[in-house]
């Protein structure tokens, strides 16, 4: 018997999924970092103190990339980290409300719901607490909301669909706080747990520990010269007071 001939897979097969493939990037149209930084300035149209903003801008610009990634996908861990940075860095911004506003603006910014992370993020820490450092990462193990939510961060990871992003690491310091977890190994299992690098999270960890030392040496900095302005000013109304009333005293 003649030996069987081996088909040849038809052209067009590659053809067509070429075709599906640039149709995807082509449908894959990210907002620029100049698009991002407009839609927050639009959203939150008031002038913000250097000392917060620079940083600010600088938050804005890396949230832009994790979130356009194609590999993004919202998930509790990451927006209780923005939360928690977010809290640390506008500290002492103005006022409760303006606070909220720029936080609506950054996420807003992202095309993305300020209140879906301020949800999820109660929902994380509501849970976080009632954990301890062994249950905490046996999460897999468990059934519900917050359970599912890391199970599928885990699954993602594991599958390389996954966009870590230094917001995530804050979260899981986070988590660690919220269960009262003190032991340097419990890190190193939620990494392997969730599947995320560990040296990747201890850099960043590092990153953002480095950036609240600056911060808070900055506020110090900015209230010392604001208590010595609000001092000059006081002496300088004094003495006008003064001039003043010498003035009146000589007059009569």
């Amino acid at each position: 018997a003649a030996p069987a001939v081996r088909s040849r897979p038809s052209a067009a097969v590659p053809a067509r999924a070429a075709r599906r493939c640039a149709a995807a990037a082509a449908d894959f149209n990210p907002p620029t970092v100049a698009d991002t930084k407009r839609k927050f300035v639009e959203a939150y149209p008031y002038a913000i103190p250097a000392l917060y903003n620079n940083v600010l801008q600088e938050l804005l610009v890396q949230m832009h990339f994790t979130r356009w990634a194609k590999s993004y996908s919202f998930d509790p861990v990451m927006a209780l980290g923005l939360l928690t940075v977010f809290e640390q860095l506008m500290d002492g911004y103005r006022n409760e409300e303006a606070r909220a506003a720029v936080f609506a603006a950054y996420v807003g910014a992202m095309d993305e719901d300020p209140e879906q992370y301020k949800s999820a993020a109660a929902s994380l820490e509501a849970w976080a607490k009632e954990q301890t450092s062994e249950t905490l990462v046996a999460f897999a193990e468990q059934s519900g909301e917050m359970p599912a939510e890391l199970q599928g961060v885990a699954a993602r990871a594991k599958a390389g669909d996954f966009q870590y992003s230094k917001y995530f690491a804050v979260g899981m310091f986070r988590l660690l706080e919220l269960s009262n977890t003190s032991e340097p190994s419990t890190l190193e299992k939620l990494c392997e747990a969730l599947g995320v690098p560990k040296a990747s999270v201890d850099k960043d960890l590092d990153i953002y520990r480095g950036l609240l030392s600056k911060l808070t040496s900055a506020k110090e900095l900015m209230a010392d010269f604001l208590a010595r302005e609000a001092k000059k000013k006081a002496e300088r109304e004094a003495e006008k007071k003064v001039e003043v009333e010498s003035t009146t005293a000589e007059a009569a």
